[in-house]
């Protein structure tokens, strides 16, 4: 910014001094033209004037070099009118781009990239409490769903006690599994809370994704197999890596719910781990309906479900995919998705090394 106030400041200083320089020689060359003509001249008025054009040309010299600076002098606050008028356009919400003289063509460009900035944070501001309440209604809507369910059993129970026990025992179950599903969303909606707030504190060990990645397919085996499909895992044999064991596993778990979910029924699902000089590479491959490039590029978002997931009472809060992201890039790694020709792909690394 100094550099191009002084790069305006020079070229006015050049303007104003060329000015001077010619003007001063336009009027010596007059003099000695108007000396010539007065000395071949017998009138006594042009012979006054001849005498005296020195005190002419003083003269002459005075009232430019004034007029020139009081122009010169005007001109930056001419300037400075603009720029006052420029800063009012850079905050108006419109498309209206800053036009100044040229001696301000720079800070006519600075302008114009503050009024680009200005209109791009506002509407990433729009764009984050459109987001807000997006979140607050889905908030609502999944607190909601299982409360009502809840409290409708209870009132059932409370104003019916002579209830056969067959009956009260489902309702209860009915009950109990809705509070729970209501429990697991409020521990979700504290967790990524905590990640949010970069308040989480990794505990880092010597971990075998091997090992790690066979125990939790153990532990989704019945998930995966209540539609039919299964789970085949290939790794290297070293996959050892400096990680926090169990919020690797809480990864490792929510991809393959994610792959049990959205998989065709009687299919399989691949699990890869390949490691490299650095890296590690673990991918979840499932086949199902292909993933809409929208959804894909919004997909580890909070709350982000596909709309089947959000209509069914068993679908998730939208919350494992943002959980997991948080959880690899406190591990320094990445995660990716991907889905084309009815296959959905997410791609892990994680550094060897922390």
């Amino acid at each position: 910014m100094l550099n191009k106030k002084i790069t305006t400041e020079k070229r006015l200083s050049v303007r104003l001094y060329l000015s001077l320089f010619i003007y001063a020689v336009v009027g010596y060359g007059l003099v000695v033209l108007l000396d010539y003509i007065f000395s071949k001249s017998d009138n006594s008025i042009l012979a006054w004037l001849h005498l005296r054009a020195d005190v002419i040309f003083i003269v002459y010299l005075i009232m430019g070099f004034v007029c020139m600076f009081n122009f010169f002098w005007k001109k930056p606050w001419g300037y400075l009118d603009e720029v006052i008028s420029a800063t009012q356009t850079v905050y108006e919400q419109n498309n209206h781009v800053v036009a100044l003289s040229d001696p301000l063509k720079e800070l006519e460009n600075q302008l114009n990239q503050i009024k680009m900035s200005v209109l791009l944070s506002k509407q990433a501001a729009k764009q984050a409490e459109d987001k807000k309440n997006e979140i607050i209604m889905y908030l609502a809507h999944d607190i909601r769903t299982p409360l009502t369910t809840v409290i409708g059993y209870l009132s059932l129970l409370h104003e019916a006690p002579d209830m056969p026990e067959k009956q009260k025992e489902k309702y209860v179950k009915v009950a109990l599994d809705k509070a729970d599903r209501l429990e697991k969303l409020i521990n979700e909606l504290f967790e990524i809370t905590k990640y949010n707030a970069h308040t989480v504190v990794l505990k880092r060990e010597i971990v075998d994704l091997h090992c790690l990645i066979a125990q939790v397919i153990d532990e989704i085996y019945p998930t995966l197999s209540a539609n039919g499909n299964t789970a085949v895992f290939t790794a290297d044999n070293d996959l050892s890596i400096n990680g926090d064991p169990e919020k690797l596993a809480r990864v490792f778990s929510n991809l393959l719910k994610n792959a049990a979910a959205y998989s065709y029924p009687q299919t399989e699902i691949s699990i890869s781990a390949k490691r490299s000089d650095r890296n590690v590479q673990i991918t979840f491959e499932n086949h199902g309906k292909t993933i809409a490039p929208e959804q894909l590029d919004s997909i580890f978002e909070k709350f982000s479900r596909l709309d089947e997931a959000r209509l069914s009472d068993t679908g998730g809060a939208g919350l494992g995919l943002s959980i997991s992201e948080e959880i690899i890039h406190l591990h320094g790694g990445t995660i990716t998705a991907s889905s084309e020709n009815e296959s959905i792909s997410f791609i892990i690394t994680l550094p060897i090394s922390s």
